[in-house]
């Protein structure tokens, strides 16, 4: 078995206050729905730098102390995708929206109300449990199936 292999290279970010957290209404249809805010790592750039680099361009807000919190993975053609998942509830800045889509505050209670990515609660959960790491998605025959660690 090869111990190297094709990896594609990601960040998102949950920002949230008190009562609210920041999700981008995406438009791409390959991910459709609100969600966290993110993007590529660029060559040779660092994960944390990448994160804050990518929060400005999308939200306008310079994010402070983002914390590494999990790490989400599926499978692609010949290797992997990749997303580390970071938190912060520090930052400064106007917001602002981006051609990825419109940034809005949704309340925490509020959720269920928005037509949110199909993983954004399992998202959420490996963010928000200091006992999870991991969301990976396997694939067991012809099924997608979901795995937090």
């Amino acid at each position: 078995m090869a111990r190297t292999e094709k990896v594609e290279l990601t960040v998102l970010c949950l920002v949230y206050n008190e009562d609210a957290y920041l999700l981008q209404d995406r438009v791409k249809e390959d991910w459709k729905g609100y969600t966290l805010p993110g993007g590529h790592i660029e060559s040779g750039e660092s994960i944390v730098h990448a994160i804050v680099r990518e929060m400005k361009e999308e939200t306008g807000l310079t994010i402070l102390n983002p914390k590494l919190c999990g790490v989400k993975q599926f499978p692609i053609k010949d290797g992997r995708y990749i997303v580390f998942l970071f938190r912060t509830d520090k930052y400064e800045g106007e917001l602002i929206s981006s051609e990825e889509g419109n940034m809005h505050w949704v309340k925490k209670k509020e959720l269920s109300n928005v037509n949110l990515v199909s993983d954004f609660n399992e998202l959420l959960q490996v963010i928000l449990d200091d006992n999870l790491n991991e969301f990976q998605y396997i694939i067991e025959g012809d099924q997608w199936k979901v795995v937090l660690k």
